[in-house]
């Protein structure tokens, strides 16, 4: 029985590939039961640097329509401001090339490669049909402004190629922000962590990694602050249709997720006005903001 709002993305995990490589790999396995398909950071190497009208785009796109799958096909492209950008592309089901996120944060080595990296002006957030996702790439990963912006913007499943693993760097903004986060990394691994902060997965390959993670995008997370006679009143009253699946003690949380379909735990809980941890901290750093008089972001 489908309950929540799952979405199963495929992480292939390698090193650099050359193009026809690197088709026949996500060719063969587009062919398989997921909803998304997440490529390492800068997959097809240091060169070449992708023309957004070129054969290589033409290439992913086709496979995209053809599977129906969601695409993040990380390279080096070129643009009409720069000569090369560290770029994540977003394909949608039908092959259209919906998006790009080009590195905010370049490794300092990618400024002495010829052209020289450009730098991305700002961080973007992508509507899929199965949520609202965030792409950050390797070394964004230690600039919490980026990661801050997803929660803002409601991110639920963050997707980070790499060149290398980052584990509980990643681990650090899954339990700050409360959203998924699944990679796929030149080191042929991948890591999944859940929206508190649980690694639910770690695979590592000495070639190929792939890796089929399904996540629950409408499983939601509480604080228990204000919220326990509430979520009391909601489970006695929606009995086998949601459940607690998750109790933190020591930081107050617990999570909640639809046991039956064509139920949403969350749209339930909001009806009777239990905030979700992400809003509570929001709306309470505001409001602590303005007693105190001043933002200590200085906004």
């Amino acid at each position: 029985m489908k309950t929540g709002r799952k979405a199963v993305i495929l992480s292939i995990a390698m090193q650099w590939r050359p193009i026809d490589e690197l088709l026949t790999i996500l060719g063969e396995h587009a062919q398989k039961d997921c909803d998304l398909i997440l490529l390492p950071e800068t997959c097809l190497g240091n060169e070449p640097i992708i023309q957004m009208d070129g054969e290589e785009i033409r290439q992913v796109s086709a496979i995209a329509e053809k599977y129906s799958k969601y695409i993040v096909f990380p390279v080096y492209r070129s643009t009409p401001q720069a000569e090369r950008v560290n770029s994540a592309l977003l394909f949608n089901r039908k092959g259209e090339l919906v998006g790009a996120y080009d590195k905010v944060y370049p490794y300092w080595e990618e400024y002495n490669l010829i052209p020289p990296v450009a730098t991305g002006k700002e961080v973007c957030v992508f509507q899929t049909d199965f949520g609202r996702i965030g792409i950050a790439i390797c070394f964004d990963v230690n600039f919490t402004e980026i990661w801050r912006f997803f929660r803002q913007e409601g991110v639920e499943l963050v997707l980070w190629p790499s060149a290398y693993s980052g584990g509980r760097s990643l681990q650090a903004h899954a339990i700050n922000y409360n959203y998924y986060i699944i990679s796929s990394t030149q080191k042929s691994d991948c890591h999944v962590y859940d929206l508190t902060g649980q690694e639910t997965f770690y695979g590592k390959s000495g070639n190929i990694g792939v890796f089929r993670n399904e996540v629950d995008l409408d499983r939601c997370i509480f604080h228990q602050d204000f919220n326990i006679t509430l979520r009391d009143r909601l489970l006695k009253e929606h009995v086998d249709e949601i459940e607690m699946d998750g109790w933190h003690e020591k930081e107050g949380w617990f999570t909640l997720c639809a046991q039956k379909e064509g139920v949403s735990a969350r749209a339930l809980a909001k009806s009777i006005g239990i905030e979700e941890l992400p809003a509570y901290k929001k709306r309470s750093e505001h409001e602590i903001d303005l007693i105190r008089g001043v933002s200590l972001r200085g906004g």
